[in-house]
C-alpha cells in the first residue's frame, strides 16, 4: 500500500492509515493545499472567485473521492463545475473552454482498481510544474488552510457538455478527416476496460462516421476486467475479439483515456511505441517541424522526423517534462511511448481521442490495412520491465554503482540512467507513480533487448 507525491499528482492505494495510504484525510489535506495555492495566484483574475473543473474516470472508488474533493474545494470558497465521469483530456480542455483557474482529474491512470490519485492542473488546463508541485506539499504540510464562513462557501454546478465540446475542436483539427474514415467503413472493437473510454471512444467515432463499433468490458463499474496498462499481455481478449469478428481493428485505451493502443486484423499488436510514431508520420507529411518523445522512447520517432526533414528531441519522462520540451523547440507533434499523443494545437496533454481521430485520418488515407501501415515502420523491439522497491532503498547510491560498471559506454543521467551499447540503449529510472524501477531496453532484435533488460535486472538485484 502506498501514498506517492509527484509531478503526476496525488496518487495512492484507498483505505489504511492517513500518510501511508491514499485515505480520506490525505485527499481533503491534498485537495486543501491545492486550493489554497491556488487562492494565492496573483493575476488579472486575481480578485474574482476561484473556479476549478473536476472531473473522474470509473473507479470504484470515484464518488468517495469526489465528494471529498468536492467539498474541501467549496470549504475555501471556490466554485466546483463537476464534468463527473469523464476523461483526462476533456478535464484539461474543460478548463481553457470554462476559463477556470485549475482542474483536478480524480483517476490513477493505468493503475490497479485499489488505486486511486489527485492529478493538478493550472489555469492552462495543463500538470502543475515541479516548482508548483513543491509548494503544494509545503502548504499540505502545514495544515493551516483558509477555510471560509457559511456565507462565503463555493458553490458546486455540473457540466455535462465539454465531451462534445471535447470532440468538435478534435473534428476541426485540419488534418482529421471524417470523409476519408466514413468512406474507408471501419469494423472497430472497442475495450476501454470498464472506464469512461466506453463514453466517450465511441461517442468520438459515431462523429467520425465509424458505424460498426464493438465494445467489450464496456460497463462502467471500475472492477476493471484485465489489468487497465494497455500492454499486449493484457489485451489477449480484444486481440481475439477483432478476429473473430473480422474487424478492421482494435483500439484499447487506459482509464482515463490518455494512453492509446492498437490491435492489428490479424490479432497482433500495432505496438504502443508506434501508436505514436504513425500518428506524428502522417502530421509532419502535412506540416514540417520537430518532434519529441522522452528518453523510454522508441527510436523511431526520430527516423520518421528525420525523413520528413525534422528535428528530433528527447526529454526526461514525465507529460510535464515532455510538454516543456515540446514549447522549447516548437515541436507540431510529441509525447510518450505508453501511446500518448500530444497536439498542441488542441492542448499540451496526452489525448487518446485526438490520437484515435488522427490515426483513423492517416489508415483511411493510406488505403492500407493496418498490419500493412504497421510494416511501413522501422522494426524496433522494447523490452519493458519492472522491479519493485521495498521502503528506504536508496536508489541514488544503486545507480552510482551502475555508473561506474558502465562507464565506458554513453551515459545519459537527465532521468536515472540511460546506457547506449552501439544501436542499442537502456533506460533505468523510478517511477513518478509507483514504488518501482523501470528497466526498457531497445533493440533491432526482440531476443536482444530482453537480454539487455534481463542483464540490467541483475545489475540492480545485486547493486541493492
Amino acid at each position: 500500500m502506498s501514498l506517492i507525491k509527484s509531478i503526476s499528482g496525488i496518487r495512492g492505494t484507498i483505505g489504511g492509515k492517513p500518510g501511508d495510504n491514499l485515505t480520506p484525510v490525505d485527499i481533503v489535506k491534498f485537495t486543501a493545499a491545492y486550493g489554497t495555492w491556488l487562492l494565492g495566484q496573483t493575476g488579472a483574475k486575481a480578485a474574482k472567485k476561484k473556479k476549478v473543473v473536476i472531473g473522474r474516470d470509473g473507479r470504484i472508488s470515484g464518488t468517495m473521492v469526489k465528494n471529498l474533493v468536492t467539498s474541501t474545494l467549496t470549504s475555501l470558497g471556490i466554485d466546483v463545475i463537476d464534468l463527473d465521469w469523464s476523461t483526462t483530456p476533456t478535464v484539461e480542455m474543460a478548463v481553457t473552454f470554462l476559463g477556470a483557474d485549475g482542474g483536478i482529474i480524480l483517476t490513477a491512470s493505468h493503475n490497479p482498481k485499489e488505486w486511486n490519485a489527485l492529478k493538478l492542473l493550472n489555469n492552462a488546463g495543463e500538470f502543475i510544474s515541479g516548482d508548483e508541485g513543491k509548494k503544494i506539499l509545503e502548504i499540505a504540510e502545514t495544515d493551516n488552510f483558509p477555510f471560509v464562513q457559511v456565507d462565503k462557501l463555493g458553490q458546486l454546478s455540473v457540466n455535462n457538455d465539454m465531451l462534445q465540446a471535447h470532440i468538435n475542436a478534435i473534428l476541426k483539427h485540419p488534418l482529421v478527416n471524417k470523409k476519408a474514415i466514413e468512406k474507408a467503413k471501419f469494423k472497430i472493437v472497442l475495450d476501454p476496460v470498464n472506464s469512461t473510454g466506453a463514453i466517450a471512444v465511441p461517442a468520438l467515432l459515431k462523429e467520425l462516421g465509424v458505424q460498426d463499433v464493438q465494445v467489450i468490458h464496456g460497463d462502467i463499474t471500475g472492477d476493471f476486467a484485465h489489468n487497465p496498462e494497455p500492454l499486449p499481455e493484457h489485451l489477449q481478449a480484444l486481440s481475439h475479439t477483432v478476429v473473430k469478428s473480422n474487424a478492421s481493428l482494435g483500439i484499447a485505451v487506459d482509464p482515463d483515456v490518455d494512453r492509446l493502443c492498437f490491435v492489428c486484423e490479424d490479432g497482433s499488436m500495432f505496438g504502443e511505441e508506434y501508436t505514436l510514431v504513425a500518428v506524428a508520420d502522417y502530421v509532419l507529411s502535412h506540416t514540417k517541424g520537430n518532434t519529441v518523445s522522452n528518453l523510454s522512447s522508441t527510436r523511431a520517432l526520430k527516423d520518421i522526423t528525420m525523413k520528413h526533414g525534422g528535428e528530433y528531441h528527447a526529454s526526461a519522462v514525465g507529460e510535464v517534462n515532455v510538454v516543456n520540451k515540446m514549447k522549447a523547440v516548437k515541436a507540431v507533434i510529441g509525447g510518450e511511448g505508453n501511446g500518448g499523443i500530444i497536439v498542441p494545437e488542441l492542448h499540451y496533454g496526452r489525448d487518446a481521442l485526438a490520437g484515435i481521430a488522427l490515426f483513423l485520418s492517416h489508415l483511411a488515407l493510406s488505403g492500407k490495412s493496418i498490419k500493412q501501415l504497421r510494416n511501413t515502420y522501422p522494426d524496433y523491439f522494447i523490452s519493458k520491465n519492472k522491479i519493485t522497491l521495498d521502503n528506504g532503498i536508496d536508489l541514488k547510491a544503486i545507480f552510482d554503482k551502475l555508473q561506474k560498471k558502465y562507464k565506458g559506454q554513453p551515459l545519459n543521467t537527465e532521468d536515472g540512467l540511460k546506457i547506449e551499447f552501439e544501436n542499442d540503449w537502456v533506460h533505468l529510472r523510478s517511477s513518478n507513480t509507483e514504488p518501482i524501477i523501470r528497466i526498457y531496453a531497445e533493440s533491432n532484435f526482440e531476443k536482444t533487448a530482453d537480454n539487455i533488460a534481463m542483464r540490467l535486472m541483475k545489475d540492480i538485484q545485486e547493486a541493492m
